[in-house]
């Protein structure tokens, strides 16, 4: 089984947009549909009908049902993050195998009325008792057990409670009890199987039946729930309830705080109680790059997703991109190349910057990139190393969700249990799902990613936001680890170098290449893949459409209605406002 990282995925975005030029999507514009599935009658996915159109707004999320929800709480006359805390708690309870309460994420929010832009930090944390030799490591080199991936060992110190009601507390207008009904009331009355959803427990049925807990929610009779099957989680209702009663003191403290640590200590793990009480909110200074005028404002460490974006689009400058055919072999060496050189130095330099220095200026320095760019062969593939980001380092002073609202306020979110399924465990009696987030820790001692009690392990979750003369032009993000920051970097340039329509931008064929091979959809033609192969890409085939990355966007056209592009690799789906 692969690795994945999933994560819900929200854009919302109402009247903020400043014009950029993008063509019409060759759908239509296409509005809500009442009843709309992700899936047929066959129960297979359906690729089309996922954009929209709005004029007021527009929510575009990895669910129909938390984009019903956004919009409903614009038309309510709450602020954008208001619909951000909201559709996150609702994501939670219908998306629980890519985020939820067990978990955490990062927020980043531009104020309207100040244009100052909050990266809120809620990303999971070490518990005080890890060390790398809690993973006893095998003569294969691989951790015995799977204890990294699974079980309690593989579980961090959840940040989203506190993440999204210190949002709410300090930037929305709304109450506990308004934002968080919604997803209390899903967990009550259930939400529909998809076909991805189907998929996602098929594939982790192990996972899943290993657990009493988990299993006797996610499972029907012992067996996986087909598509279109209610699943209701009543004890995720309670927990929730309790929550926007008494505020986020009831999930870090008392019976949840208890149920969670005993869960997590039952299964191996080393989480306490003290873990959870001293869970803190950080508040960091975005990431923040240009690519041909447009400012990139992202994420910052410990998400190494944003930089290596921004790092990406630098390298491409170099390059007329905009004269290329997008399903052209230099296309893709060119896209492929940048981001093997980018994937060299995270794998050197990022990691927690509360615990080890990282070259950010360098890493987003154009003359670093320039000196990068230099050394691709657009004849033929390369290896790379990392380059010396510290040379360029003067200091110049991985579900997604992004909102605008109508006084222009931005929020744009990623959040996260880590793999599919998380570690397996749901805290007894509470219906929370508890994040793996320890496996994006490295094993052993002394590496930028290595763990330290505490520390933060390296993500790759990219919320963005694209804007043009000071004004937003664009919200996107993504799931699917590593495969976030080149997916997410793949649809900016299409928009920004292409002047394609989001919807069209996010449909069109992707690759990703992690060094031992280039992956591609097979919507690629046959002769540019052969091209690829001459050149020395090694190039393997996963299907018409990668799972992940699934990114959701917004953007403005020209006549200012707003366009929303929604996934059709998962369950996205945009609602016009």
């Amino acid at each position: 089984m692969k690795k994945r990282y999933l994560f819900g995925a929200l854009v919302l975005a109402i009247f903020s947009f400043n014009e950029v030029n993008i063509k019409a999507n060759t759908s239509g514009n296409v509005k809500v549909a009442q009843e709309f599935k992700p899936y047929d009658e066959n129960g297979e996915i359906i690729r089309t009908g996922r954009d929209a159109t709005g004029k007021e707004g527009v929510v575009s999320t990895g669910k129909y049902e938390t984009s019903k929800i956004g919009a409903e709480i614009i038309k309510k006359g709450g602020n954008a993050i208001d619909a951000a805390v909201a559709v996150g708690f609702a994501l939670g309870v219908c998306e629980p195998q890519s985020s939820g309460i067990g978990g955490g994420g990062f927020m980043m929010i531009r104020l309207a009325k100040t244009g100052e832009t909050k990266f809120i930090d809620f990303r999971e944390i070490a518990p005080k008792n890890a060390t790398p030799s809690m993973w006893v490591i095998g003569e294969d080199g691989k951790v015995v057990g799977n204890e990294k991936e699974v079980g309690g060992k593989s579980i961090g110190t959840p940040g989203e409670v506190k993440g999204l009601l210190y949002a709410l507390e300090k930037y929305g207008t709304m109450s506990r009890e308004e934002v968080m009904k919604p997803a209390i009331d899903m967990a009550k009355n259930g939400y529909k199987v998809s076909a991805v959803m189907n998929r996602d427990i098929k594939e982790k049925y192990d996972v899943i039946d290993n657990n009493s807990e988990t299993a006797k929610i996610y499972l029907k009779d012992g067996l996986p729930y087909e598509v279109g099957d209610t699943i209701k989680n009543e004890e995720l209702a309670k927990t929730l309830e309790k929550i926007s009663k008494e505020g986020d003191s009831a999930f870090y403290t008392g019976e949840i705080a208890q149920a969670i640590v005993e869960s997590a200590q039952n299964a191996g793990g080393v989480l306490t109680l003290e873990d959870l009480k001293d869970y803190n909110i950080v508040e960091r200074e975005p990431a923040k790059g240009t690519y041909r005028g447009y400012e990139i404002v992202t994420s910052a460490p410990p998400s190494s997703g944003g930089a290596h974006i921004i790092q990406i689009l630098n390298i491409l400058e170099n390059y007329d991109i905009g004269k290329l055919d997008i399903n052209s072999p230099e296309y893709y060496h060119l896209f492929s190349e940048a981001i093997k050189m980018a994937f060299a130095d995270r794998a050197k330099y990022m990691g927690d910057t509360d615990f080890v220095k990282v070259p950010m200026n360098g890493v987003l320095s154009k003359e670093y990139a320039k000196e990068l760019a230099n050394n691709i062969d657009m004849k033929k593939s390369k290896e790379y190393v990392e380059g010396d980001a510290w040379k360029y380092d003067e200091s110049d002073d991985t579900t997604h969700y992004s909102i605008v609202d109508k006084e222009g306020n931005i929020v744009s979110v990623t959040k996260t249990v880590n793999e599919v399924f998380a570690s397996g465990v749901v805290a007894k009696g509470t219906g929370v799902l508890l994040n793996n987030e320890m496996d994006d820790f490295v094993t052993g001692e002394g590496k930028a990613n290595s763990v330290v009690p505490g520390k933060k392990p390296l993500s790759s979750m990219s919320p963005t936001i694209v804007l043009k003369d000071g004004k937003p032009v664009m919200s996107l993000g993504a799931p699917g680890a590593t495969r976030i920051i080149t997916g997410v970097a793949q649809v900016i340039s299409k928009v920004v170098d292409h002047n394609m329509d989001i919807q069209d931008a996010i449909d069109a064929p992707r690759i990703h290449d992690d060094y031992e091979k280039l992956v591609y959809e097979t919507r690629i033609p046959e002769a540019t893949v052969k091209k690829l192969k001459d050149m020395g890409h090694t190039v393997v085939a996963e299907g018409d459409w990668l799972e992940y990355p699934c990114v959701q966007g917004v953007t403005m056209n020209e006549d200012g209605t707003l366009r929303g592009g929604a996934d059709p690799r998962r369950d996205g789906k945009a609602v016009g406002i």
